[in-house]
C-alpha cells in the first residue's frame, strides 16, 4: 500500500489530523533528564536518556494519532549515540503502530539525493515511512527521492510554503512565486503516486501560519497531502488549518497538523503534572480543538 493510502487508513482510524513533533530540545527536557544536556556526561548517556524521554512520549500519544515526526538534528547534535537514539526511537513507533515522518530535510543533487532516500525510505534501521525535502537545488533533487518512495511505498513533504518567519523572503520571491514553482514540480512528480485514497504520496509542508494563503495552495494542489507546522507554540490556531481540508465527511483528510513542543513540552506550562499527563492532557486539547474547527463527529 502506497504511503498515501497508509496515511489515510491511519487517520481514518484515529479520526484526527494532529501530528505529534519529536524535538527533543535537550533544554526543554524535565528535569529528570537534565544530564542529556550535561557536556561532561558521555555521549552515550546523553542520548540514552533522550531516546527514554522521546519512548514516553510515544507511549503517550500511541493509538491516539495517525503519525509522528522526529526531528534528526536533536539526535545528530549528540553524534552516532544520537543517531542510534534516532533509528531507535522510529522503530519503536513503527512497533507501537504509528506512521514515522523523518523530518530530516534533506536536499541535494542527483546522485546525493539518491542516497539520502536510500538511506530513510528503503530498508534500515532508521526507515521512515516519509521525509521532508529541501527543494531548494531543483528537480533533480526531488526525482530520486520520488523514485524511491515509488519502489519504496514511500512518502515525502516538500518544503513549500514554511511557518518560519522568513520562509517568505525567498517562497514569495518573482513572478509567479517560488513556491508556485516548487508547487508544479511536486504536482508533474506526485501524478503517478495518486492512491486510491486520491491523494498523492508527494506532499508539502505549508505553515499553518500562512492562513490567509492556504486556500490558494490548496486550489492550486487539490491531491497533495499537505504537512502543516505552525499549530500552538508558532502561534497558529485550530481554525486557521480549514482551508487544508475539503472532505465534508471526512474532515480529517488531506493533512497533517504539527504540534512539537506544545506535546512534549506541555509540562513547562503544567507544572502540577508529571510530564508524561501534560503532554497527554495537552494532546487531548490539540484533537478537541481540531475536532471543533474542523466539524469532527
Amino acid at each position: 500500500m502506497n504511503f498515501a493510502d497508509r496515511l489515510d487508513a491511519a487517520t481514518e482510524r484515529v479520526r484526527t489530523p494532529a501530528l505529534v513533533g519529536i524535538d527533543p530540545h535537550l533544554d526543554l527536557l524535565p528535569d529528570e533528564y537534565a544530564a542529556a544536556r550535561d557536556p561532561r556526561v558521555p555521549l552515550a548517556e546523553r542520548a540514552e536518556l533522550v531516546e527514554r524521554f522521546c519512548f514516553e512520549l510515544l507511549d503517550v500519544v500511541a493509538g491516539r494519532v495517525a503519525a509522528v515526526k522526529p526531528q534528526s538534528a536533536f539526535f545528530e547534535l549528540l553524534g552516532s549515540d544520537g543517531v542510534r537514539a534516532f533509528e531507535n526511537v522510529c522503530a519503536r513507533a513503527r512497533s507501537l503502530d504509528l506512521l514515522v515522518i523523518g523530518d530530516v530535510k534533506r536536499g541535494d543533487i542527483a546522485s546525493t539525493a539518491s542516497a539520502y532516500a536510500e538511506s530513510f525510505l528503503a530498508s534500515g534501521e532508521h526507515r521512515c515511512d516519509a521525509v521532508t525535502v529541501s527543494p531548494y537545488l531543483g528537480p533533480d533533487t526531488l526525482e530520486p527521492f520520488a523514485n524511491v518512495c515509488a519502489r519504496e511505498d514511500g512518502g515525502m513533504y516538500v518544503l513549500l510554503r514554511t511557518s518560519n518567519p522568513g520562509g517568505g523572503a525567498f517562497q514569495l520571491h518573482g513572478t509567479p512565486a517560488l513556491w508556485e514553482e516548487v508547487a508544479g514540480a511536486l504536482e508533474r512528480l506526485g501524478t503517478d503516486l495518486i492512491g486510491n485514497s486520491g491523494f498523492s504520496s508527494i506532499g508539502a509542508v505549508v505553515g499553518a501560519t500562512h492562513a490567509a494563503e492556504l486556500a490558494t495552495i490548496r486550489a492550486r494542489l487539490p491531491k497533495t497531502p499537505f504537512l502543516l507546522p505552525g499549530y500552538g507554540a508558532q502561534g497558529a490556531g485550530a481554525d486557521d488549518v480549514k482551508p487544508a481540508f475539503c472532505d465534508a465527511e471526512s474532515p480529517w483528510r488531506g493533512g497533517l497538523v504539527n504540534s512539537s513542543r506544545g506535546i512534549a513540552f506541555a509540562w513547562r506550562k503544567d507544572s502540577a503534572s508529571h510530564p508524561k499527563d501534560a503532554a497527554s492532557k495537552a494532546l487531548d486539547r490539540m484533537i478537541a480543538d481540531l475536532a471543533a474547527a474542523l466539524d469532527i463527529r
